[in-house]
């Protein structure tokens, strides 16, 4: 399957380490869920990249996706100086945009 465009430019804008380009990726009402903590919006959400992504020199592969009724279930493998190996992140898309972002 063909890479969704925002989840590409996602993944892309990590490994460069553009956090504009990152935040970019997301609309400006966006909703991201890592393991159970909620992050709301460009600001908290720029907070989680610093903390858990592009600050920690994350690097990711993907492995595989599966579309599932307007989500893209991606399998992420996961490189840096944080989380190391291999994880689930759920996109639900809103154009060319990330609308929402579950990983686990």
């Amino acid at each position: 399957m063909t890479t969704p465009e925002p989840i590409r430019r996602f993944v892309e804008a990590t490994n460069a380490g553009d956090t504009e380009a990152f935040l970019g990726t997301f609309t400006t009402d966006a909703f991201l869920s890592d393991w159970g903590r909620s992050f709301q919006g460009p600001e908290q959400i720029a907070r989680w990249n610093q903390s858990d992504n592009i600050g920690v020199k994350s690097h990711l592969g993907i492995v595989s996706i599966t579309p599932a009724e307007g989500t893209y279930r991606v399998r992420i493998a996961v490189k840096g100086k944080g989380f190391n190996g291999e994880g689930d992140m759920t996109f639900t898309l809103d154009g060319d945009r990330i609308a929402s972002l579950v990983i686990g």
